[in-house]
C-alpha cells in the first residue's frame, strides 16, 4: 500500500490508472492467498488436498502479486504508466517479499514447469514488437521472473544471488535511460552524437542483462543451467537458452539507433555539467556489470 501514493502523479493520468490497476490486482491476489491458507489450514487431515489443491493456489496468488507468466497481463501495461523510478521498484523491491514466500512453498511440478516455460518464452517473445522501453523492460522482468523461479529448484539461495545482480545491472540501465528522458526506442536518437560513453555504458550493462558471457549476468543463468541440467530438466534448459538469444536480439535493438544514426549539432555547444558528472558513476557501474569472467573462471 505504501508503493501506491509513489504511482499517482496529478500531472499524469496515466500513473494513476496504473496505481488503480496495481491496487486491485494486489488485492486479489491477496485475498487468494488469504483463502488459500484458509482452507488449507481446514482441509489439513487431506493430504491430497493439502498439498496439491491449495499449494497450487498459494503459488498461483504468489505469482499473480509478481507478475509472472501466465499471471503477467497486468505488468507491462502497469510499467507503461509510471516514471523511471517506480518502474524500477515494481520490477525489483515490490518483488522480494513474494518471491520470499514463493520459495518457502514451492515443489518442481507440472504447474510450475509451465510457469518457467511460459515466463521465458512470453517475457522473450513479447518484447520482440514493443517500441516502449517500459515495456520490453517489463517482459525482461517477466523473462528473468522464469530463470528465477527456475533458481528455486536448483539451491536454496540461488535466486537470492540472480535477483541481487538483476537488481543492480536494472539499476544501472534505469538510471542511464532516466538521466537522458528516454522511454521509446526511437527516442536513442537523444543521446549526443560524440557522447560515445553514454552508448558504450548502455550496450555493456544491455549484454550482461542479457547474460552474454563474460559479462557478470552471465553467471548467474550458468549455474542455473549446470543445476537444472543435473536435475534431468533438458528440455526446459534448452527452451530457457533459446529465448535468451531472443532477449538478447532485443536487447541490441535499444543500442542500435544510437550507434548507427546521428543528428545535426553545433560543434561548439558544451556538454551539460549534468552529463559531465554522470559519466564517471556510469563507468563504475558498468565496469562492475564486467566482472564475470573473473567470477565464472573461479
Amino acid at each position: 500500500l505504501s508503493f501506491i501514493p509513489l504511482m499517482t502523479s496529478n500531472k499524469n493520468v496515466m500513473s494513476t490508472e496504473a496505481a488503480l490497476k496495481y491496487f486491485l490486482v494486489q488485492a486479489l491476489a491477496s485475498a487468494t492467498l488469504l483463502f488459500s491458507v484458509i482452507l488449507m489450514s481446514s482441509f489439513s487431515n487431506n493430504l491430497f488436498l493439502q498439498f496439491s489443491v491449495f499449494q497450487t493456489l498459494i503459488c498461483s496468488a504468489l505469482l499473480l502479486k509478481m507478475g509472472a507468466a501466465p499471471f503477467h497481463f497486468w505488468f507491462p501495461g502497469t510499467m507503461e504508466g509510471l516514471n523511471w523510478s517506480n518502474c524500477f521498484i515494481l520490477m525489483t523491491w515490490q518483488k522480494i517479499a513474494p518471491l520470499m514466500l514463493l520459495a518457502y512453498v514451492i515443489e518442481m511440478n507440472t504447474f510450475i514447469s509451465i510457469v518457467i516455460t511460459s515466463s521465458v518464452l512470453i517475457g522473450s517473445l513479447g518484447g520482440l514488437n514493443q517500441s516502449s522501453l517500459r515495456k520490453l523492460l517489463a517482459y525482461s522482468s517477466i523473462n528473468h521472473l522464469g530463470w528465477m523461479i527456475a533458481a528455486m529448484m536448483v539451491g536454496e539461495n540461488m535466486w537470492e544471488m540472480y535477483f541481487i545482480i538483476y537488481s543492480f545491472l536494472n539499476l544501472s540501465i534505469i538510471l542511464l535511460l532516466n538521466n537522458h528522458q528516454i522511454y521509446h526506442i526511437n527516442q536513442n536518437l537523444l543521446i549526443q552524437a560524440d557522447d560515445q560513453v553514454t552508448k558504450s555504458c548502455m550496450f555493456l550493462l544491455l549484454l550482461s542483462l542479457g547474460g552474454l558471457p563474460p559479462f557478470l549476468g552471465f553467471l548467474p543463468k550458468w549455474l542455473i543451467i549446470q543445476g537444472m541440467t543435473e536435475l534431468n530438466y533438458q528440455f526446459i534448459v534448452v527452451i530457457m537458452v533459446i529465448m535468451t538469444l531472443v532477449t538478447l536480439f532485443y536487447y541490441l535493438r535499444l543500442t542500435f539507433l544510437a550507434f548507427l544514426f546521428s543528428y545535426t549539432e553545433l560543434k561548439w555547444t558544451l556538454p551539460s555539467l549534468s552529463s559531465s558528472v554522470f559519466s564517471p558513476a556510469m563507468l563504475a557501474l558498468t565496469g562492475l556489470s564486467t566482472l564475470g569472467l573473473p567470477l565464472c573462471s573461479t
